[in-house]
C-alpha cells in the first residue's frame, strides 16, 4: 500500500474502514487481556497542534507509546511554522524525518496543503471542516453496545459545524438515517447537506430525537467562536439535550458527546450521569480506533 492521508471519513472506503473499526475491537480486546502489541517500533509521529486537545492528543500519543513508536508534539507557537516557514516546506522536512505526521488545524486547506506535499501519511486530528478521529471512536462505541449502526437513526443536535459535517459524512457511508436540528443561522452548510441523501433537516430537537437509536451533541461555541460564546447562548438555549429529550427517544437510546462538555449548556447538568450517555466510553475508544488507524497507515 502507498502512502494514504486520512484528512476525511471518505478518504477511505467503506470496506477500510470498517477493516480499520473490526481491528480497534480488536486492540481493545488485546489490551484489556494484557497483551503486548508493537508493531511500530521504530516509527515516529509529528503532532502539529494549532488548537487545544485533551482526548485526541493524549490518544494518539499514548497509542503510539503502547505500539512502540514515539511522538513529537510541534507547538506552531514555538515551531519555524510559527514564524511563517510555508507549509510545503515544513511538509518536505517532515516527510524526511518522520513517519507520519497529526496535524490539528482550523484551515482544512492548509490540511490539504500539507498532505499534497508530504510523503508521509496525514492524518486529520480536527479542522473547521470535519473531526474523522472522533467519528471512528463513536461509530466502535455503538457496534460494541448496540452492533452495527448501518438502518440505525441519528439525530444531531446542535451546531452544524465540524461534527456535524462529520456525522453527514457518516451517514452515507454506513447508511443510517441523520436527522439535524440547529438553530436557524447555524445550519450546516446547503451544498454539503445535498451530498448527503440521508440526512434531514427538522424544525425541532423533539422531532429530530423521535425514534433516534443515538443522539449526538457538540459545544455551542466550538474553537474558533470564543468571539460569539454570548449570541450563541441566546440562540442555542432551546436546544439543549437532556433527560426529558433523550425519554422522546429509543427505549434503547445512547447519547454521546465529543467533550469537553458544558453542563448547564448543550447538555443538563447531569446528563452525563444517565445510564444512556457513554460519553466516557466513547472518549476512552478513541485510543483504540486512533491506534487502529496508526497500524492501519504504518504497519
Amino acid at each position: 500500500m502507498g502512502k494514504r492521508d486520512f484528512l476525511t471519513l471518505s478518504s477511505f472506503s467503506l470496506e477500510e474502514l470498517k477493516q480499520v473499526l473490526n481491528r480497534s475491537h480488536e486492540l481493545k480486546r488485546l489490551q484489556i487481556a494484557g497483551v503486548l502489541h508493537q508493531p511500530l517500533i521504530g516509527k515516529t509521529a509529528a503532532m502539529i497542534f494549532e488548537l487545544a486537545s485533551t482526548r485526541t492528543r493524549v490518544a494518539f500519543e499514548a497509542g503510539m507509546h503502547q505500539m512502540g513508536g514515539h511522538t513529537i508534539y510541534l507547538d506552531p507557537q514555538v515551531s519555524q511554522l510559527g514564524r511563517g516557514e510555508p507549509i510545503p516546506d515544513t511538509a518536505a522536512v517532515l516527510s524526511g524525518i518522520v513517519d507520519v505526521a497529526i496535524i490539528r488545524c482550523l484551515s482544512q486547506a492548509s490540511m490539504e496543503s500539507f498532505a499534497r506535499h508530504a510523503s508521509i501519511p496525514v492524518v486529520n486530528a480536527m479542522t473547521r471542516s470535519g473531526h474523522p478521529c472522533q467519528l471512528l471512536a463513536d461509530i466502535q462505541t455503538f457496534e460494541e453496545l448496540r452492533g452495527p449502526i448501518s438502518g440505525r437513526r441519528v439525530a444531531f443536535i446542535g451546531d452544524g459545524y465540524n461534527m456535524c459535517n462529520s456525522y453527514m459524512e457518516a451517514s452515507s457511508l454506513w447508511g443510517f438515517d441523520l436527522r439535524i436540528c440547529s438553530p436557524p443561522g447555524f445550519l450546516p452548510d446547503d451544498a454539503l447537506l445535498k451530498t448527503h441523501a440521508r440526512t434531514r433537516i427538522v424544525g425541532s430537537p423533539g422531532e429530530a430525537v423521535s425514534g433516534a437509536d443515538l443522539v449526538v451533541t457538540d459545544v455551542w461555541s466550538s474553537m474558533g467562536h470564543e468571539k460569539e460564546a454570548g449570541d450563541r447562548k441566546a440562540a442555542f438555549a432551546p436546544y439543549q439535550v437532556n433527560e426529558s429529550l433523550l425519554d422522546q427517544a429509543s427505549k434503547e437510546v445512547l447519547f454521546m458527546h465529543c467533550l469537553p462538555a458544558h453542563r448547564g449548556e448543550e447538555i443538563s447538568e447531569t446528563l452525563l450521569e444517565d445510564p444512556r450517555c457513554v460519553a466516557f466510553a466513547e472518549s476512552h475508544n478513541r485510543l483504540h480506533s486512533q491506534k487502529a488507524l496508526l497500524e492501519f497507515l504504518l504497519a
